[in-house]
This record gives structure tokens, C-alpha cells and sequence, in this order.
């Protein structure tokens, strides 16, 4: 009896196999074959036209962190016509689509959809319509690229071993939207994340980046040192702040220079200094602001920057008042690549556009808020090149910024390529398991 259902059951077994085999030809399909597949589908002139006029309406109409309401409008409105399912609003105006199974692995894919305060300084026939906004650091391309991705999907979602998840971020420009998003649930189930960031400084049709620490966390200060104002012919009368504040200054850069491991890169900026209007008045009070950035030991920078102001303050008689978070904006972690998702990525790369085309990236002082995500599951973050040799590109957050569209085709690849391979490599691993109600 006992053996008989032994039988039984290893003959349903079997059966489970050959069917999961017969349905899913990218399991057995050759990982190369399947790339070229999705990148030349992401070039035809249908979807390449497609998303280069995506790009151009969005980049028309810029919107700055949690004011996306048009640009996720629009997201909506191409899900829905590609017939994809999707969850909004998250996190003001954020959008999660999901395309697939429904069911576990889940892989997510991100974009970052705001824009800058910044007044174009590029005149084309989709500069930007509304003055002082810009899509000035290619988040534009971004959504284009996931739209892109989420349109190949679609196509090929009977393949997809598991479920992948869209996720259109607002207000990634320093107010922290990738936080909220997580807060509000958009990595439910989720096992990886990618991203992928476009970039002047990177060869056009080359990707980059690095396993660990790849771009540094980063926080803003902002202090009011406090005297007593007079005229500037008897200052033995006053309790001079803009000598406390030059003193701050200079006293806060040795925080890196004689506190800062040398192998261990740090920044500590002052870009900002307000205070006075007149050449005869010493004034009551001095506003100082800047950034700090670091890899690692970056809570402890925070309290040595509040330390110096504060003490360096009370030296000179004077009182100060240090924020942490002006505006809101809150410090972000440092971003750290998953090194098995940095592995993947490197080979999805040469598969899909050759073996020269991966290059290894250097650790980058900016930030990004993608390591809110980072810091949760294992993630991965890239840098996509645009760099033509006939055409200068300027670099992120200039007035003269502007996207090389040429690229579109690629990003969008990559997207699906990371998704598929991830989905694939976990069915193989026989990983495929749990349950997870309806989306």
C-alpha cells in the first residue's frame, strides 16, 4: 500500500516537472538567447518610439517630490493600456505595478519620477513648460525605462517564474520618498530590488557598478549662531557671531582631515553662510549650512558637526543652535550593493550588450535615496551610460542636462533582463514556495 503511493506520487511528480518544463521554455533556453530577445523587442520602432515620446510629455511637464500628480496620471494610464495591474496611490503619488504569477519569488524593479527646481537652460521642442522645474537628473528616462521594462514583461509574462514588482517613487530629490514608500508597505514580499541611474559620465552602451558601498550616505546641517549685534567701529561692545562662524567653519574641516581614517572617505561641506546687510553693523546672528557625506561611521560625523558648532560657538561667547534635518530632510543611508545582485548584474550586462560593456565603478560621494530599499532586502543600484563622443552631455542637476534617448532601449532591457534572470535562477534553485493572497 505504502509503496503504491510512493509510486503514485512520484509519477505526479514527474508529471509537475515535464508540464513546469513544457510552459516555461526560459528556464532551458539559453540565458543569452533570452536577452537578445528582450533587447531587441525593447529597440523596435514601435517601442522605441513609444518611450522616447513617454520621455518627452514627461519631460514637458516636470513635478517636484510629492507633487507628481500628472506624471503618475500618466504612469496609470499606460499600465492600464499595456493591462497591467498596479496599487496607488503609496506614498502621496507613488505607483506599484506587478506583472507575473502573483505568487512568490517577487522581484522589484524602481524608478524615481520627480524633478528638480531648476529653470531649463536647453532650448529644444520639449524644453520644459513649466518655469523654474526641470527634469534635470534623467528621472524622466527613469520612469520611461520601467514603463519600457513593464511593456517587455507583459509581453513575455507567461515565461516569469514568480512576480515582478513596478515601483514608480516619488520624491526622491532629498525628501526621502523611497522611505515612505517602504513605510507604507511596497517591499511586501519582495526579495531583490534593482534600480538603475542614467549617467554623462559613462560611455553610451556601457553599464556600471561595484559590489558594497557604492554611493555614500549623506545628511545636511544647518546652525544659527547667535551674539549680540553693534556697530563694526566698536565691537568690543558686541558679541561678534561672524567671527564664531568663520571659526566654525574652519574648525569643522578638520573633521575629516585629522579625524577621518584616510582610507575612509568622508565629507564635510559648508556651502552656505547668511548673515548681515550692512559694511558698519556687526549683526546679532550668522546662518551656516552644508553637507556631510560618508560610507561608513556617518551618525558619529552628525554629533562631531554638532559638537563643533555648538562648542566652537560658546568660545566665542556666542550661542548656537544646530538642525539635523532642516526642511525635513532627512539623512540618508549609504547605498550597498547585494554581491550576489552585483554578480547577476554583471553578467545580465555582458550577455545582453558584450563582454566589454560591464564596467567596475568607483565609490561615488553622491547619495541616493534607493538605499532606503538597500538597507531593507538585498538590492542592487547601476549607472547606465549615455555618453556620446559627437555630443557633450552635462552633468546631473545643470540646467543643461539633458538625456541621450538613444538609451531608452537599454535601460528597459536591463530592467527585464534583472527580473527574468533573478525569477529564473530561483525556479532552478527549486526556491518557488509559500503563499501570498490575491494582488
Amino acid at each position: 500500500m505504502a509503496l503504491n503511493k510512493l509510486l503514485s506520487l512520484t509519477f505526479q511528480l514527474l508529471l509537475f516537472l515535464l508540464s513546469v518544463s513544457s510552459e516555461s521554455p526560459w528556464i532551458a533556453e539559453d540565458t543569452s538567447q533570452i536577452q537578445t530577445k528582450l533587447l531587441e523587442f525593447a529597440k523596435s520602432p514601435e517601442v522605441f518610439d513609444w518611450m522616447v515620446k513617454i520621455r518627452r510629455k514627461i519631460h514637458e511637464n516636470p513635478e517636484l517630490g510629492y507633487e507628481e500628480l500628472e506624471t503618475s496620471k500618466l504612469i496609470r494610464s499606460e499600465l492600464e493600456l499595456i493591462g497591467i495591474k498596479y496599487r496607488y496611490p503609496v506614498a502621496i503619488t507613488g505607483v506599484i505595478g506587478y506583472i507575473g504569477t502573483g505568487e512568490p519569488p517577487f522581484v522589484a524593479l524602481r524608478a524615481d519620477m520627480d524633478a528638480l527646481p531648476i529653470q531649463e537652460g536647453v532650448e529644444w521642442e520639449h524644453k520644459s513648460k513649466i518655469p523654474g522645474k526641470m527634469h534635470a537628473c534623467g528621472h524622466d528616462g527613469h520612469v520611461t525605462m520601467l514603463l519600457g521594462a513593464a511593456k517587455i514583461l507583459h509581453e513575455h509574462r507567461h515565461h516569469l517564474q514568480g512576480t515582478v514588482v513596478l515601483i514608480f517613487q516619488p520624491a526622491e530629490e532629498g525628501l526621502s520618498g523611497a522611505k515612505k514608500m517602504r513605510e507604507e508597505g511596497a517591499l511586501k514580499n519582495v526579495e531583490a530590488i534593482f534600480g538603475i541611474h542614467l549617467s554623462a559620465r559613462i560611455p553610451f552602451g556601457k553599464a556600471a557598478s561595484r559590489a558594497g558601498s557604492f554611493l555614500a550616505g549623506a545628511g545636511v546641517f544647518e546652525a544659527v549662531i547667535t551674539g549680540k549685534g553693534g556697530h563694526a567701529a566698536i565691537p568690543h561692545h558686541t558679541i561678534d557671531p561672524v567671527v564664531a562662524a568663520s571659526s566654525i567653519v574652519l574648525s569643522l574641516q578638520q573633521l575629516v582631515s585629522r579625524e577621518t581614517d584616510p582610507l575612509d572617505s568622508k565629507v564635510v561641506t559648508v556651502s552656505k553662510v547668511n548673515g548681515g546687510n550692512a559694511f558698519n553693523v556687526i549683526p546679532d546672528s550668522i546662518t551656516i549650512g552644508g553637507t556631510l557625506r560618508a560610507f561608513t561611521g556617518f551618525t558619529q560625523l552628525q554629533q562631531r558637526v554638532k559638537e563643533v558648532i555648538t562648542k566652537q560657538a560658546a568660545v566665542h561667547r556666542c550661542n548656537a543652535s544646530v538642525n539635523l534635518t532642516p526642511n525635513g530632510r532627512e539623512p540618508m543611508p549609504p547605498t550597498v550593493n547585494n554581491k550576489d545582485l552585483y554578480k547577476q548584474f554583471k553578467k545580465v550586462v555582458r550577455d545582453l550588450l558584450g563582454q566589454e560593456a560591464f564596467v567596475e565603478a568607483a565609490p561615488v560621494m553622491g547619495s541616493e535615496d534607493f538605499s532606503y530599499f538597500a538597507e531593507t532586502i538585498p538590492g542592487h543600484f547601476s549607472l547606465l551610460g549615455m555618453q556620446d563622443e559627437t555630443n557633450g552631455y552635462a552633468s546631473s542637476h545643470s540646467p543643461l542636462y539633458r538625456i541621450n534617448e538613444d538609451v531608452l532601449p537599454y535601460g528597459a532591457a536591463i530592467h527585464a533582463s534583472m527580473a527574468v534572470q533573478y525569477l529564473k535562477e530561483k525556479a532552478s534553485k527549486g526556491s518557488v514556495s509559500g503563499f501570498h493572497e490575491e494582488l
